[in-house]
């Protein structure tokens, strides 16, 4: 399986082991760090970007992948989208079926409202399902949210929006206990007491687990108090569009069954965005230890409804993706194996970093040691350096590796390989979404009202890094508090008229050349064809140019089919093509 190159590397680190045990690599300087990141972290590549071109983050840096997201054609253009009729209704809509929803929707139904949850694929789908190495909490005595607060704030460079990271700190504490009551089977020592280790970038011991499959122990006790509360959950289903009121608050969303294609209407007194992130958009080309519906949804939902983002050009990259064998490039090799011990070893057999740095200087590392050093270790996907397991036993005794990640020891395992007596190789894989939604304190967004967001397609609360084990608090501290102010809230919610205008306007203002009326008429003929646009023709005050000509048959266009009336839509549409037409002669003599 070893290439003859890998294998004589492996002869050089194990005749470094003894030496690499005994020697602790120091840590680097804040302005090392910098210099690093600079030269090598994927954030700080200027093609890999583009300034965003429409709508409320017009003008901001993102990524060239979700640039075209955000600024793509809405797929509800050319459907039959009837506001009139309801398929399904909640007092709250929960929209993402993770840790983060499935956090939210329990939290909404203990205030006394109805819940609807919404997901793509299954209950449990999500990345939640992939965190392996813990949940951050300070509840030892040598700690204090403070210290973790300081720890979190440092290691985000210092960008968090600080009322969402202070909610992150105090509220952990309690979040831990929340879990263990509800089931989740942490790690604990004979008298009960809960086992904490260190995590990067960590002052204190203050990472809770559950073996190394954490976020599974975590996402199947959520899963199932989901299930066995009076929540209604539509799975396989995805929101594609959300809808506001008369008065510009979410109310609900059109959704667009993933088996049948059916489009479906939800509506909603509160809305809960809890769509995940954005690892399978392979940003930069990058492997993801990303679930398969981890696209950037949510992000693309609320920038068209109005939403503003909040550092969408900064992601994540865990340096420790599996690099070999390829049938596994890219999982997540978590971060706890570095915290029990194993070393990031160079083809040399050389420590050239300490374990714990933070994952963005640790991910640099990494990149600098094959790219700009040229000391890593050729695969069939690229390259990668060692991640010296064995050293976890050599440190803590045989039998640590099967007790404490057990995980890993299978997943190498199936593949013919020992992590106990050999070391794997690894390099930097697609994580986390460090930006998305704006939010304030009780988790709603500023700019769209009844609009709530938790978990990662939140901005803001980790700043432009992200420490290990935060994650997994998040969705909980976060999903928990959008729960329950979205449940109390609806209360006092009376549902306007449902409309997608903020569609219309959307498309009208961003995505029709203003030299080009005809394309703003044609715009117009889809958007009849959505059903329920109809009061969204005369938005167009740019030029009036269709608002002023076929408003009417454009309204009766749609109207008719939405009405299944094909002959009586088409009558309406031909004297809007004419017109179109003639105003698309007049641009060419023009």
């Amino acid at each position: 399986m070893y290439t003859p190159e890998m294998l004589e590397s492996i002869a050089r680190v194990e005749a470094h082991r003894a030496q690499n045990l005994a020697t602790e690599p120091r840590r680097m300087t804040a302005e090392e760090k910098e210099a690093l990141l600079k030269a090598y972290h994927p954030d700080y590549r200027e093609d890999q970007f583009t300034s965003l071109q429409v709508g409320p983050n017009a003008g901001e840096k993102a990524p060239l992948e979700l640039a075209e997201l955000l600024q793509s054609r809405p797929r509800i253009l050319g459907e039959a989208v009837q506001l009139d009729r309801t398929d399904l209704a909640a007092d709250v809509l929960v929209i993402g079926g993770g840790g983060a929803g499935c956090a939210a929707a329990p939290e909404a139904q203990n205030t006394g409202a109805s819940v609807l949850l919404i997901t793509k694929l299954r209950v449990g789908d999500a990345n939640t399902m992939m965190a392996e190495g813990g949940i951050q909490a300070a509840d030892k005595p040598n700690d204090s949210p403070a210290i973790h607060y300081l720890d979190a704030f440092g290691g985000g460079h210092f960008a968090a929006k600080k009322e969402l990271l202070y909610k992150l700190v105090t509220e952990a504490p309690e979040a831990i206990q929340w879990l263990n009551q509800l089931g989740v089977e942490f790690d604990k020592e004979p008298d009960g007491t809960m086992v904490t280790t260190h995590g990067g970038g960590t002052s204190r011991k203050r990472m809770h687990a559950a073996k190394d499959y954490s976020g599974a122990e975590i996402m199947r006790t959520l899963r199932d108090e989901v299930l066995n509360r009076p929540i209604q959950v539509v799975d396989f289903t995805a929101a594609v569009e959300l809808i506001l009121d008369e008065d510009g608050r979410a109310s609900g969303a059109v959704l667009l069954n993933m088996e049948t294609r059916e489009i479906l209407v939800a509506r909603a007194k509160t809305v809960i965005l809890a769509t995940g992130g954005a690892g399978r958009m392979h940003y930069q080309g990058f492997p993801t230890s990303n679930h398969y519906g981890a696209t950037a949804d949510g992000l693309v939902l609320g920038y068209r409804a109005g939403a503003k983002l909040l550092y969408p050009d900064t992601l994540q990259y865990h340096p420790t993706g599996a690099a070999f064998p390829q049938q596994i490039f890219g999982a997540l090799v978590t971060e706890k194996v570095r915290s029990l011990g194993a070393m990031l070893i160079n083809r040399e057999g050389e420590a050239f970093m300490h374990p714990l740095e933070t994952r963005d200087v640790s991910a640099a590392s990494i990149i600098r040691e094959c790219q700009g050093r040229n000391k890593g270790v050729q695969t069939p996907d690229g390259q990668g350096v060692w991640l010296d397991t064995p050293m976890i036993e050599l440190r803590h005794g045989a039998g640590t590796i099967e007790r404490r990640i057990p995980a890993m020891l299978r997943m190498f395992g199936k593949y013919g390989m020992d992590i106990r007596k050999t070391p794997i190789l690894v390099y930097p894989t697609l994580h986390y979404q460090n930006g998305g939604l704006d939010i304030g304190p009780d988790c709603q967004t500023p700019h769209v009202p009844n609009l709530y967001v938790a978990g990662e397609a939140v901005g803001g609360i980790h700043g432009r890094n992200r420490l290990m084990g935060n994650s997994l608090l998040d969705i909980i501290v976060f999903g928990r508090d959008a729960g329950r102010n979205a449940g109390n809230a609806a209360r006092n919610v009376k549902l306007g008229a449902p409309t997608l205008r903020h569609v219309a306007a959307f498309v009208m203002k961003y995505l029709v050349p203003p030299e080009k009326p005809s394309q703003s008429i044609l715009v117009g003929c889809l958007l009849a064809a959505s059903g329920g646009l109809q009061d969204a023709y005369t938005y167009n005050v740019r030029d009036q140019v269709f608002a002023n000509a076929q408003t009417g048959n454009m309204v009766l266009v749609g109207q008719s089919l939405a009405l299944g009336q094909w002959a009586v839509a088409v009558e309406h549409l031909i004297p809007v093509l004419a017109f179109a037409g003639g105003v698309f002669a007049a641009e060419v003599v023009h």
